[in-house]
């Protein structure tokens, strides 16, 4: 069984699959408590759903196939990696974003791994596990760090560099309301970073708490 906060249809608004549709499945709790969070409801439980009723209900979303699980944290739940195994069984293309303090060295080869870097201002620079590099595809996996400040944007990079992450696909965003994004955008470009700025699509097309979006 899988504690539910929210289930739904929408836009992908971030990482290198922003604006494609996507269906949302949003598990309950998290073992972290970032400053800047901005989806503090995770802590709701709308349900206890079994895998089985969970694929049924994103059945009704046919024929999207592209699902990102999230949360709060969803590898805090014991049943999330048996339950994107049966997603990616039957064809789904699954993104897991996951805080990176717990490992994921037991899932499924096939998920996207959209791991966070928590940066100082979220109160949780040191959370990250290093062990999960190893289990990071560079090829399809993605890092993602939200900045809100300037020592956010050198940690990132110092991160980056003492952990030789360049080959990977790397994501910068600001945390909304923080940091204007024509700042990070200029920091970024200034040192020449090879890595994808994005924005919370979601958040620009929608009033930015809206939730089901």
């Amino acid at each position: 069984m899988l504690k539910v906060c929210e289930i739904f249809l929408s836009i992908q608004g971030e990482s290198s699959y922003s604006g494609l549709p996507c269906i949302f499945i949003r598990l309950s709790g998290c073992n972290l408590n970032c400053k800047w969070c901005d989806s503090r409801y995770h802590v709701d439980v709308k349900a206890e759903m079994s895998i089985t009723e969970i694929m049924e209900t994103i059945a009704e979303y046919k024929p999207v196939n592209l699902v990102e699980i999230t949360g709060g944290e969803p590898l805090l739940q014991e049943d999330t990696a048996k339950f994107i195994d049966t997603l990616t069984e039957i064809g789904y293309q699954v993104l897991l974003e996951t805080n990176g303090s717990l490992p994921i060295a037991q899932l499924s080869p096939q998920v996207i791994n959209i791991v966070d870097v928590k940066c100082p201002s979220s109160g949780h620079e040191d959370s990250f596990l290093r062990e999960n590099i190893i289990y990071l595809d560079p090829e399809k996996d993605e890092i993602k760090f939200v900045i809100a400040d300037r020592k956010d944007y050198d940690f990132a990079q110092e991160f980056i560099m003492y952990n030789n992450l360049w080959s990977y696909n790397i994501l910068f965003s600001v945390v909304f309301g923080r940091l204007e994004p024509k700042e990070l955008v200029q920091w970024i470009i200034e040192d020449r970073l090879e890595v994808r700025f994005q924005l919370q699509m979601h958040k620009y097309i929608w009033e930015p708490k809206k939730r089901g979006v």
